[in-house]
């Protein structure tokens, strides 16, 4: 047992804005590390654990919150031992709930207890269940650009910044990242084949090397699109680095407008428009 760590708890219904305030409690208590859903998070950044957010069902959400798996119960364990945190916030829907993750991490009782009626007022509560209820929206107390690449393919809300005060009125600096998880009753989030070819097309106009799009094929999977793209380009440019800097703005572009992680993009050089000049040239 790590029987020198100070375990705190956050606790409160599920959708009532736990996550979204985990950081503001965290930073009151001068705490570090936080046990969010399956994954611990240190200053920000995800530094161990799977979310229990990106399960196919509620069933192995419930599974992964409460580290019952055992390979996850390992990894979680060793990565407490790396890290060596003076205390742990954990987060949960119950006081038995966040009793058992501990218990279940081997970490010593937990210390202090504070409810989400404690930061948060009745409207902010009824506010952040029907951003679950209805949206069916879920916070990851880290950014966007963290988790992108854990959960390419879901919806993901751009990059927020909140500053605010906490308790106490101790300021703190809080990012986060909104998903709507796979299971969601809304259903899954797809994007139709021909956004991705007209956002491409778009920025095809803006360039100097490309002067038509000639064909666009996407195939869609759980890690994010794959992208093929043939084109048409001015002669005399510098192929490689032309098609290099349009791929960039192209998966740059598509990731901001879609908010899904573009898995690979391959674009090819299909043809070559030849100034009018050089048309006219009788090759003999």
């Amino acid at each position: 047992m790590n029987s020198d760590i100070e375990v705190y708890a956050f606790v409160g219904p599920s959708g009532t804005g736990k996550s979204y305030r985990a950081q503001m409690v965290a930073s009151s208590y001068d705490i570090k590390y936080i046990i969010d859903d399956g994954i611990l998070v240190k200053d920000n950044e995800i530094v161990a654990g799977n979310s229990a957010k990106k399960a196919p069902t509620k069933i192995e959400t419930v599974r992964r919150a409460l580290f019952i798996d055992e390979t996850q119960n390992k990894q979680m364990r060793k990565a407490i031992k790396k890290y060596k945190p003076e205390s742990i916030l954990i987060l949960g829907t119950s006081d038995n709930m966040v009793k058992e993750i501990a218990a279940n991490l081997e970490l010593p009782e937990v210390k202090k207890i504070v409810y989400i009626t404690d930061v948060a007022t009745e409207q902010e509560i009824d506010s952040a269940k029907r951003m679950r209820t209805v949206e069916g929206k879920h916070v990851i107390p880290v950014p966007t650009f963290e988790i992108k690449k854990d959960f390419s393919g879901f919806l993901l809300d751009p990059l927020q910044i909140f500053k605010t005060n906490g308790i106490g009125n101790k300021p703190y600096i809080s990012e986060k990242s909104i998903i709507r998880p796979t299971f969601n009753y809304i259903g899954n989030f797809t994007i139709s084949d021909t956004v991705f070819r007209q956002i491409i097309e778009y920025l095809s106009l803006k360039s100097d090397a490309i002067t038509q799009i000639l064909r666009v094929r996407v195939n869609n999977s759980e890690e994010g699109p794959t992208i093929y793209v043939e084109a048409e380009v001015k002669y005399g440019i510098n192929i490689l680095s032309e098609l290099g800097n349009f791929k960039e703005k192209c998966i740059k572009e598509i990731e901001r407008l879609t908010a899904m992680n573009v898995k690979s993009m391959r674009i090819i050089a299909k043809k070559i428009k030849l100034p009018i000049n050089l048309n006219l040239i009788n090759f003999k």
